[in-house]
């Protein structure tokens, strides 16, 4: 890691690094310098630095390092200058988004440009096999080779965008940017995996800001402008959901912006709440729940009617029809009749979720049909004058299929209704917010409603029909969709009735099935047989043997006695230990109270020491509250006037209520200056109107006469151009005589031309022709020359090749000869060692003898013994002393107290310090160690010999103490 003195020097460094074109060496050069802890004041060079380094990073694609940088210079800038590291993320994602951009519309250009090296095929070979072998279009290969890459960097920007900027209260506005635009980047290219990440993200993003409410720069949703941000941004969630076609998506997106209107407890604008409204409408409507959508189309109706003053009463018209046909299409019986526990459970749950999105608060405990019905919905919209505003088709069918008795011409008179209404739909041009309403969408469910209603009063007025009649009369389905429909309306106990297929015949009858009925029958059967058994064969009592129970008696009174006597040493048993266990209790008890009576005298010290500290605390938190209540006052109301000052109480207010009275008098005084500007306004909107009405006589006055001189003036131009075309006329036509005389002139010019060019156009033509030849020939030779120069190419790797091949085989041989060689070497001089040290045992072993011949060799005899005289004791050792003739002195061998035998050896008396240092390093017979030479002499196995036993004089070589070569002993 390069050290720099200035971060200039980096830059520097950094942009010569670039124009080298060592791009991560440059990138690596700059992530040290924002990384590092030298540089954490900010300074408007790190601006520089950081826009070089975002362009490096989406230049190559580093989005790892990227969000490294821009979190080191967050840190660096977050207190300082905001507004930095905010044009830094602008700079960024701009590039990443023209990266992406450029890609695309490069893609694109490839795909249509001409991309052919030979002019004589179609297509080239290796194309051909790739689209066969791969299964894929050019297109494709040039997406997933372009564009691809630089999309999944573009989807890394803005998640490392938003990552920075999640709650950060001085980043709210970029942070709805950003996730704007990502909102966008997936609708424009249906990335509709990523985009449920993104609502991810976001999600968890804001559960985290009210999970970890301690953060520094938290922002605050109680603000107007960062809770206006947050709806924003989840409408706009819910806007490209919905376009996507992401329902689940959806759906959790309404959940959002609804827990997020409980958080903050404070209902969103009126034009978001359409958005809110209109989006559910569209949500209940895929969901297949007709209840909810007419629910939310009646609140939306609400919200037109209330908060638009543009609306038309043409769309408001299209809106109340639309509600009244959505609660029509509600099905009008309990599809939860005869579910299981939980399914009423789940279905239960789903309502409450789904009522509290419609803004009603239910009671989990209670029954939501009893708020939420088919019933109550139609009755609250005639009340509330909706019916009233729907087109006269709806009222009509509304009256038929609610109110009119019609057994046999229901279906007939309903059918031309359904035909006019599915015609009628569009865009309400008023409320652009307001989804597509198209009335068609109700059909299928009406005609079901219809069919419903036929058949319930059909079956209040028939017992039987025939299947053909029936058919007839409903001409909406074919039989078996009928079928199908009656039998989910029976299982619901809406209506009753059998089909028999065998007779041709529908049975209508009573609700009570015939399973209802016969439940009982088998248990009533079995309580009345068990009766008329009991009367039939009455059960018979035993009579009891008293004597027999009086016999027994006795040995029942001993046990029941030994019992008593076991089960009262047993109680006294217990009572002894009792007694013991609360006696001990006792004890424990009193040694508890002693202690917690001490550890009570410590918590009292330890107390009076905390409110000591705690009132010293207080006083001193109080100056400062002092001292910031002056400060207010001084700083906040110095620029107020002396009324403001004597009207507010300032001697006991604290610093908050202090800023919440200044506050209030802004907020006053922006209101006295918005009605006076209302006021400003309303009078010159009467002066204008008075203005209008002065002159609007005047306007007409001045328009006809503007309208009789334009009269005059065109009538006068007319005739002028009359004569101008009259004069022009004559002029033509001398012209023209004198120029007729001229025409042949002109044809044989013509032909001259013409004759001319044609010519030279066949001239051109051949030259071109020519020229498309040689450039043909040329592309042939060319391609000629690049086969052959590959051919020589290959040729001369391949031979190379081989001689790399022949050179590394040549370099092993010698590499095995060598190796040959040494082991040899070392074989001929571990043979030579072995020799060597044989002469010298040979040497040693003909010392040896020479030594023990000399040692027992007979002593001289005395000259004259006595023959009475004792024998002369043995000789003590004498050692050697030197002579002047350079001869030692024999003595006999004596041992000595090791019992080793000391020897003499003569030696010439130049050499005797050698010899006697020779000696002294001679190994012992009888111990058998040797001299430290010995000791390094190596091992016949080791292939080596050591200088000094070279250099040892052998009994050989005559022991002078010289040096004597191998070879030569």
């Amino acid at each position: 890691m390069a050290t720099f003195g200035k971060p200039e020097n980096a830059l520097k460094r950094a942009e010569e690094l670039i124009h080298v074109g060592q791009m991560q060496a440059a990138l690596q050069v700059l992530h040290d310098v924002i990384t590092s802890k030298r540089y954490r004041a900010w300074q408007k060079t790190l601006e520089r630095i950081m826009f070089k380094y975002v362009e490096l990073c989406v230049e190559m694609r580093r989005g790892r390092f990227a969000k490294d940088g821009l979190i080191q210079y967050r840190i660096v800038c977050q207190q300082v200058n905001v507004g930095s590291l905010e044009e830094v993320i602008k700079h960024f994602l701009h590039l990443s988004t023209e990266k992406a951009e450029n890609a695309k519309s490069q893609a694109e250009a490839l795909e249509e440009a001409l991309d052919v090296d030979d002019l004589e095929a179609d297509k080239r070979p290796e194309d051909l096999m790739l689209s066969y072998v791969g299964g894929e279009k050019g297109k494709d290969r040039s997406d997933r080779e372009l564009v691809t890459p630089w999309f999944k960097f573009l989807w890394e920007t803005y998640r490392t965008v938003l990552e920075i900027l999640r709650n950060n209260s001085k980043l709210e506005a970029l942070y709805a940017m950003t996730a704007h635009r990502a909102f966008q980047f997936c609708k424009q290219y249906k990335r509709t995996t990523e985009f449920r990440r993104l609502c991810e993200i976001i999600r968890n993003h804001l559960a985290n800001l009210n999970k970890y409410k301690d953060q520094r720069d938290r922002p605050d949703l109680l603000l107007p402008e960062s809770l206006q941000l947050y709806q924003d941004t989840r409408f706009e969630q819910l806007k490209v959901a919905t376009d996507l076609e992401l329902w689940q998506e959806a759906f959790r997106s309404v959940e959002d912006i609804h827990g997020l209107m409980c958080m903050v407890k404070k209902t969103p604008k009126p034009s978001l709440m359409v958005v809110y409204y209109g989006k559910l409408t569209e949500i209940f409507r895929v969901s297949d729940s007709q209840l909810y959508n007419a629910y939310a189309w009646s609140k939306l109706f609400s919200l037109q009617k209330s908060y638009n003053r543009h609306l038309t009463q043409k769309d408001l018209q299209l809106i109340a029809s639309s509600v009244v046909l959505a609660a029509l299409s509600v099905t009008p019986y309990d599809r939860g009749y005869g579910a299981s526990h939980l399914e009423l459970d789940n279905e239960k749950e789903r309502n409450l979720r789904m009522a509290n999105l419609i803004g009603f608060s239910l009671d989990p405990k209670r029954d939501s049909r009893e708020v939420l019905s088919r019933s109550a919905l139609l009755s609250k919209l005639v009340s509330k004058g909706v019916l009233a505003c729907a087109s006269p088709e709806v009222k009509e069918l509304y009256n038929l299929l609610e109110h009119e008795f019609l057994p046999l011409d229901l279906a007939s008179r309903v059918q031309p209704l359904l035909g006019s209404i599915s015609n009628v739909g569009g865009k309400i041009s008023s409320a652009s917010s307001v989804p597509e309403v198209q009335l068609s969408y109700y059909v299928p469910a009406l005609k079901k409603l219809a069919t419903l209603r036929l058949l319930q009063q059909v079956s209040q007025v028939y017992q039987t029909m025939k299947i053909e009649v029936l058919s007839k009369m409903i001409p909406f389905f074919d039989f078996s969709v009928v079928e199908k429909i009656s039998v989910d309306a029976i299982k619901s106990n809406f209506i009753a009735m059998k089909v028999d297929h065998q007779k041709g015949a529908v049975l209508f009858g009573s609700l009570d099935l015939e399973s209802d009925t016969l439940q009982g029958h088998l248990t009533l059967l079995a309580e009345s047989l068990n009766k008329v058994r009991g009367l039939i064969y009455p059960p018979v009592k035993k009579t009891s043997k008293l004597g027999d129970a009086l016999l027994g008696l006795a040995e029942v009174v001993n046990k029941e006695h030994k019992k008593l006597l076991a089960r009262k040493s047993i109680i006294e048993k217990r009572k002894e230990l009792q007694e013991r266990q609360l006696l001990e209790m006792e004890l424990e008890e009193e040694v508890k109270r002693k202690k917690i009576q001490q550890d009570t005298v410590e918590a009292e010290k330890i107390r009076r020491a905390e409110e000591s500290r705690v009132r010293e605390k207080q006083r001193i938190k109080k100056e400062l509250d002092e001292k910031d209540r002056k400060f207010v006052i001084e700083e906040v109301f110095k620029k107020k006037g002396k009324r403001n000052l004597e009207g507010a109480n300032l001697e006991g207010a604290t610093k908050e209520q202090l800023i919440e009275m200044a506050r209030k008098e802004q907020l006053k005084e922006r209101q006295e200056l918005e009605k006076r500007l209302q006021k400003l306004a309303k009078t010159m909107d009467h002066m204008e109107r008075a203005r209008r009405e002065e002159e609007a006589p005047l306007i007409d006055a001045a328009f006809q006469q503007r309208l009789v001189e334009g009269k005059i003036a065109h009538e006068r131009d007319q005739q002028q151009e009359i004569e101008l075309s009259r004069e022009r006329h004559v002029g033509d036509l001398q012209e023209k005589n004198r120029l007729s005389r001229m025409l042949e002139n002109k044809n044989i010019l013509q032909t001259r031309i013409v004759s001319r060019r044609q010519s030279e156009f066949d001239r051109l033509q051949r030259e071109r022709d020519e020229r498309i030849a040689q450039l043909l020939q040329d592309h042939r030779e060319i391609r000629e020359k690049r086969r052959k120069l590959i051919f020589y190419l290959r040729s001369e790797e391949e031979r190379q090749k081989k001689l790399a091949e022949e050179e590394a085989l040549r370099k092993q041989q010698e590499d095995e000869r060598e190796k040959k060689e040494d082991l040899e070497r070392k074989a001929k001089l571990d043979e030579i060692a072995e020799k060597q040290r044989q002469r010298e045992a040979e040497a040693e072993e003909r010392e040896r003898k020479d030594r023990e011949a000399r040692f027992n060799r007979a002593p001289p005899v005395p000259a004259a013994v006595s023959p009475g005289t004792t024998a002369p004791a043995p000789a003590r050792y004498v050692p050697p002393r030197r002579a002047a003739s350079g001869a030692a002195a024999v003595t006999p061998p004596e041992s000595d107290r090791r019992g080793l035998r000391q020897v003499d050896q003569r030696q010439p008396a130049t050499d005797s310090w050698r010899t006697d240092r020779m000696d002294d390093r001679r190994p012992s017979a009888v111990s058998g160690r040797n001299d430290r030479t010995d000791d390094r002499r190596p091992s016949a196995a080791s292939g080596s010999t050591d200088r000094t036993d070279d250099r040892r004089p052998s009994a050989a070589s005559g022991s002078t103490g010289k040096w004597v070569p191998p070879y030569k002993r």
